[in-house]
C-alpha cells in the first residue's frame, strides 16, 4: 500500500500569485480548512513545499 499524507489548507489564496493559486487547485484544495488525503510522491511533496505558507501536513500514513 502506498504512503499517503493528509494536507489541510490554512491560508487564503487571495492576493497570491496565480501559480500559487493553481498549485492549490492542483492539490485539490480551494477553500479554507479543507483537507485532502494525497499519495506521498516527490511531485506532491514539491507542490506542498511551494505553498508551505498556505498548507500544513496534518498526518503521514503508511
Amino acid at each position: 500500500m502506498a504512503k499517503t499524507i493528509v494536507v489541510k489548507q490554512v491560508g487564503s489564496p487571495i492576493r497570491r500569485p496565480a501559480k500559487q493559486r493553481q498549485t492549490l487547485i492542483g492539490l485539490g484544495l480551494n477553500k479554507m480548512h479543507k483537507t485532502r488525503e494525497l499519495e506521498d510522491t516527490p511531485s506532491v511533496r514539491g507542490m506542498v513545499d511551494k505553498i508551505s505558507h498556505m498548507v500544513e501536513i496534518i498526518e503521514e500514513r503508511d
